[in-house]
């Protein structure tokens, strides 16, 4: 697999708040998050243990920055899921279709409490502790399945030069509802024009999107 290590973000105008800013402010915000978070972690988890059982916490490898692999933490919202593989085997020649669209496999079954948690992005909490190790940022292209990104075109995996994050561009403009091709396009734009009123904008939007619980699934 060609290295990302070779595709720079030249072309990016804020170049200096990718490489700097970025990384401060998910520090002092994860860790402030967290602190804030603990009783309601706290509370979500005994729900969670209370009406669907152990494990709490549901863990996978997925695609970070420059293709590097990570260990993700959600809260678990399905019946049965594998720890560390998605267990999907994709077939494609040279790249992700365009028109894909990920679908859940039939023997995985939300949960009534998953699908709580699921539309108002209470799973996604568990993310801040890789926000605070640097796996993650708040703002950017969702972590992909290694499944998928190993079918990867040239174009596609310039996705994948900057941190995976909590929300992203293409999360704002479609969360579920949009095709692969359609993320991919969302994710370079992101890629291409990051910035501080650019993330801040995302963060508000997403705010507004888990109220609302619009295109969770």
């Amino acid at each position: 697999m060609e290295s990302l290590k070779n595709i720079t973000l030249q072309q990016s105008n804020h170049f200096v708040y990718h490489r700097m800013g970025k990384r401060s402010v998910d520090i002092i915000g994860s860790v402030s998050l967290i602190i804030i978070l603990v009783p309601i972690i706290l509370l979500f988890s005994i729900i969670l243990l209370l009406f669907s059982g152990r494990p709490i916490l549901f863990k996978q490898i997925r695609s970070g920055m420059n293709n590097t692999p990570f260990k993700i933490w959600k809260f678990r919202t399905m019946q049965m899921e594998s720890e560390e593989s998605s267990s999907h085997q994709y077939e494609w020649q040279n790249e992700v279709p365009e028109d894909f669209s990920f679908a859940k496999p039939e023997h995985l079954i939300v949960t009534t409490l998953g699908k709580i948690y699921r539309k108002y992005s209470i799973d996604e909490i568990p993310q801040l502790w890789n926000v605070l190790k640097g796996d993650m940022s708040f703002v950017g292209p969702r972590p992909e399945m290694v499944e998928i990104t190993n079918h990867y075109s040239k174009e596609q995996k310039k996705r994948l030069i900057i941190k995976p994050g909590i929300t992203g561009y293409a999360q704002v403009h479609g969360r579920s509802n949009i095709t692969h091709g359609e993320k991919i396009a969302r994710d370079l734009y992101y890629v291409q024009n990051c910035s501080f009123l650019l993330d801040l904008k995302i963060v508000i939007r997403t705010i507004l999107i888990v109220i609302t619980g619009k295109g969770a699934y």
